[in-house]
């Protein structure tokens, strides 16, 4: 590179003035310019000042005169040897051709050799040619991301000016589209963008005032398009090329660079109210490239904003790990909920609903995230690996009074039990801690009398609400309507009623025989254990029908009166359950094959 430069600094050199021997050498990096003082001196201020002191210096060491060659290097000139040879041949009286890549190299190279006629002629093509469209602009500012030119950019105001014209050329493309043009191209140009300098474009955005609109879909607009690949929603069976890419320790690290970047280059919330489909899909791409700490924070409290405006597909997909295959981060999506339920707005809109005051729109905030919250519960239900205190945590993050009914919960619980089929008596109570019976319609309470996999206190709860209601029912109804246009309404009445007592008692039944079959069966184990210590086999068999017998009369004789002092309105069903673990190694989380989720109470 040293000799190329040499011979091409020679050629023009050497023919703007000739037969004159080169007497100022100026070295940057590698390259090497033999030019004439007489020539740089009295254009560049830096050069004037650096051959003086030279002089002065070989001047007081030899007490004669200064040495007739001078050698400097100007290896921290801004934009390198391209600017500086633009620069000495603007000073040797050469063509000067300037570029939108180049302007701003030139112009910090005017600055650096104080050399004025430089600067204005580098000004001059900034201001009426590179900065008067989006492209060129853009263009300008990626030319100051590169280090050796960064600072002196910004010391010269370059960068800012760059900057503030890309956001005019937004606005303007935003509210007024070129017609000739596709839509949406300003894209592509601020994709090129890195994310300092799209912080820089934000920042002029707002002091140039411009509408939230149009900063969230500048700053959507940028996001996706240099986040393609890792904001590209998995779907089973495909593995999307940036997951494919981030192999190694370096792809990964640069990967979550560029993500911790670019959340950190978002406008605030406040300014820019982003979709909420956008920022969860953010939030996933976040915590499974494992960003750090402050990042997957931000964009959780970013998601927790807008929750109220996403659905069940945008929430599970931030459970899901990068293939979208397993229930992974279920922590998030709990921490997510719970941020959006601890908000100032949401909390007074609840203490106003709860005291009967105007609170409609938190209130219906909060009713529709929490049907979101139980939908999505459901689908991870499905997940076989999914402990039971992520579950609860889930499930339980929205307050069981911001749902008028519990039906959607009810699903969501039952499908887990069916997934995990081995879970003992107390782990269901804890499954079942989520949801109230009193909120369950009567279809649901129906079927959660004669779910065998709920807990025995859930189904005992939900026969003693019915047994009120029945109850209520049966000593509020009058002699009937009076005449044959009550008749008929009476009549369906009685036979719906007739109809849940027959349905309850059946239920009753089941359960009254399943539980004495159990007690049968453990007192048998305990006379068979009882009577090897003792060596009379024979006749501790022959005391078991007797003792059963007794067992059984006095168990269905408290059926009845079991049922009366059971209050499901005092400690719930889940009575100290909250510290259980899980009971099973909840640390293996195998893989499981994609799986066709769906609704189900069946």
């Amino acid at each position: 590179m040293a000799a190329s430069s040499m011979d091409r600094i020679t050629q023009w050199v050497s023919s703007q003035v000739q037969q004159v021997s080169a007497d100022l050498t100026v070295r940057i990096a590698d390259s090497v310019f033999p030019l004439h003082k007489a020539v740089m001196v009295p254009k560049c201020g830096y050069i004037r000042r650096a051959v003086a002191a030279a002089a002065a210096v070989a001047t007081s060491q030899t007490q004669g005169p200064g040495p007739a060659s001078v050698e400097l290097d100007l290896s921290a000139l801004p934009g390198g040897a391209d600017a500086f040879e633009k620069a000495a041949r603007y000073c040797y009286g050469g063509s000067l051709e300037i570029t939108a890549r180049d302007a701003a190299a030139v112009r910090c190279a005017a600055a650096f050799l104080d050399a004025p006629d430089l600067a204005r002629r580098a000004e001059d093509y900034l201001a009426q040619t590179a900065l008067r469209s989006l492209p060129g602009a853009a263009a300008v500012l990626r030319s100051c991301e590169c280090e050796a030119l960064l600072r002196a950019a910004e010391e010269t105001g370059v960068a800012r000016r760059a900057a503030d014209a890309v956001a005019l050329g937004v606005c303007n493309e935003a509210l007024f589209p070129t017609a000739r043009a596709a839509p949406g191209w300003w894209v592509a140009e601020l994709a090129a963008l890195s994310p300092a300098s799209f912080r820089k474009v934000v920042t002029a955005l707002r002091c140039r005032r411009a509408g939230p609109e149009v900063v969230a879909a500048a700053a959507v607009a940028y996001a996706e398009r240099v986040l393609a690949g890792v904001l590209a929603p998995a779907a089973p069976g495909r593995r999307d090329a940036v997951v494919v890419v981030a192999r190694n320790a370096d792809a990964d690290a640069d990967r979550r660079a560029l993500l911790e970047a670019v959340v950190d280059a978002l406008p605030p919330a406040a300014d820019a109210p982003l979709p909420a489909a956008f920022l969860c899909r953010l939030l996933h791409a976040v915590v499974t490239a494992e960003a750090s700490a402050k990042t997957c924070r931000d964009m959780e409290l970013r998601v927790a904003g807008v929750l109220h405006q996403a659905t069940a597909g945008d929430l599970l997909g931030v459970a899901l790990d990068g293939a979208g295959e397993r229930v992974r981060n279920a922590d998030t999506v709990r921490r997510v909920v719970a941020a959006f339920v601890e908000r100032p707005q949401t909390q007074e809109g609840r203490r106003a609903s709860l005291a009967g005051g105007p609170a409609a729109g938190e209130l219906g905030a909060l009713e529709k995230v929490a049907k979101t919250v139980d939908e999505v519960a459901a689908e991870m239900a499905t997940e076989e690996s999914l402990g039971i205190s992520k579950f609860v945590g889930v499930a339980g993050a929205v307050p069981k009074d911001a749902r008028a009914s519990h039906d959607c919960l009810y699903r969501a619980v039952d499908m887990y039990l069916k997934t995990h089929p081995g879970l003992d008596e107390i782990e269901r109570e804890k499954v079942c801690s989520v949801m109230d019976p009193l909120r369950l319609s009567y279809q649901a309470r129906l079927h959660a009398s004669q779910n065998k996999r709920l807990p025995l206190q859930a189904v005992l709860s939900a026969l003693y609400y019915d047994q009120l209601k029945l109850r209520s029912a049966d000593g509020g109804g009058g002699d009937g309507a009076e005449g044959g246009a009550g008749w008929e309404p009476q009549s369906a009445a009685g036979k719906a009623r007739a109809q849940a007592r027959a349905d309850a008692s059946l239920a009753r039944e089941n359960e009254a025989l399943r539980s004495e079959l159990a007690r049968m069966r453990a007192y048998v184990s305990g006379m068979q254990q009882h009577s090897k210590g003792s060596g009379s086999r024979s006749s501790s068999a022959s005391l078991v029908p007797a003792s059963a017998a007794g067992k059984k009369a006095s168990f269905l004789g408290s059926v009845s009166r079991t049922l009366s002092r059971l209050n499901p309105f005092k400690g719930g069903w889940a009575k100290d359950t909250a510290s259980i673990a899980d009971g099973r190694d909840r640390s293996a989380m195998h893989v499981v094959k994609p799986k066709r989720r769906r609704f189900s109470i069946g």
